[in-house]
């Protein structure tokens, strides 16, 4: 990470507020807690300090000549200060990841008025016609709200990078195509590539659960590699356990992509039993 500076003082636009001026102000909030953001129809000719949707300068998206990124979405504030920033907060691969996943739908939102879930909240924040507030105090608002959703996001994408070390430890002694996590951990990133076919992790309820693993050229109609047989699927745990003959299974999700058990030993006997079945109905299909 670089050592880029965040000025004490930044300018945008005046008036009614959008997603992006405002998750812009809050971005520059989040690394700088103390910067004061003013607002005002044009930009003062002595000012000293960064100016972003406004000006034509490096964080405005404005002019005719705007930036547009190699996918076609056009830059606006957010995504250049982003592209400046993002990699003050985030590893390279994870501000990557987060730019394609949140900043580039509220770029492409300002720029082509297209819907967007989270720009609509934020736009509700402008005083309706007959409010006598300040819409400058709506903006302060309507940032601090950004600001929370910003930290949030930021927060997950942080943890996914410390998911990483976990799994990719627990991988180095998976056995039986069985991922085996000390705690749940998000997975399916590191294991998507792998030939890991399902994921078991202590469960908050007690007990064990297990993931059937997401996607290769066998999936199934739910997009699994392996799911759990429709003979378990919905079945209340007395129903479960006379069917499966597992001692301590207590659900299978009706979809087939999760079971929960009260041991370890069974949780990873129910894992294998559903590959032997598997393996077993693939046979006799190919044997019609």
């Amino acid at each position: 990470m670089s050592d880029t500076i965040v000025p004490d003082k930044a300018f945008t636009h005046g008036g009614k507020f959008h997603a992006d001026d405002v998750f812009s102000a809050a971005l520059l909030t989040y690394l700088n807690p103390n910067i004061m953001i003013e607002r005002g129809f044009s930009v003062p000719d002595d000012y000293h300090g960064l100016v972003f949707d406004i000006g034509f300068g490096e964080f405005d998206h404005h002019q005719a000549d705007k930036r547009v990124r190699e996918n076609e979405i056009p830059y606006a504030a957010f995504g250049l200060l982003w592209e400046k920033y993002g990699q003050e907060i985030l590893e390279a691969p994870e501000a990557e990841k987060f730019d394609r996943s949140f900043v580039q739908p509220l770029d492409l939102c300002d720029n082509t008025g297209c819907d967007n879930q989270v720009a609509r909240i934020i736009s509700l924040f402008n005083p309706v016609w007959d409010d006598p507030r300040n819409v400058d105090d709506a903006f302060e608002e309507a940032k601090e709200l950004a600001l929370t959703i910003l930290t949030k996001r930021i927060e997950y994408s942080k943890s996914i990078t410390r998911a990483e070390v976990v799994v990719r430890k627990a991988l180095e002694k998976a056995m039986n195509r069985i991922l085996i996590l000390p705690e749940y951990a998000p997975w399916k990133n590191v294991v998507e590539d792998t030939d890991i076919l399902f994921v078991i992790y202590p469960s908050d309820r007690g007990g064990y659960n297990a993931q059937a693993v997401p996607g290769d050229d066998n999936e199934d109609e739910n997009g699994l590699k392996i799911a759990f047989p429709v003979s378990w699927r919905g079945l209340s745990t007395e129903e479960l356990r006379k069917v499966s003959q597992i001692d301590t299974i207590t659900f299978c999700h009706s979809s087939g992509f999760l079971i929960a058990a009260d041991t370890l030993e069974d949780i990873i006997k129910a894992c294998e039993k559903a590959e032997e079945l598997m393996v077993e109905e693939t046979r006799l299909s190919q044997d019609e």
